[in-house]
């Protein structure tokens, strides 16, 4: 599984690094992605969902939203 440590980064940034992976990735290949910034907390899971990608919540909390999120075919 793949990792992607975006809490540092601010909105759009982690967006933009999720479409890279997705557009590299094979399908059924996962990433695991933390983020920070309040932006991108809602806009990524909506945006990969939006697309047909699965995505899985494993921690939200106040500080930081960990997801996992699955390359669909």
């Amino acid at each position: 599984m793949d990792k992607l440590d975006a809490s540092a980064l601010r909105c759009p940034l982690p967006l933009i690094r999720v479409k890279l992976w997705l557009r590299a990735a094979q399908d059924g290949e996962r990433l695991r992605v933390l983020l920070r910034d309040p932006g991108s907390r809602q806009d990524i899971p909506a945006y990969v969902s939006g697309i047909g990608h699965p995505v899985e919540v494993v921690i939200d909390d106040a500080e930081r939203l960990e997801l996992i999120i699955t390359k669909a075919p």
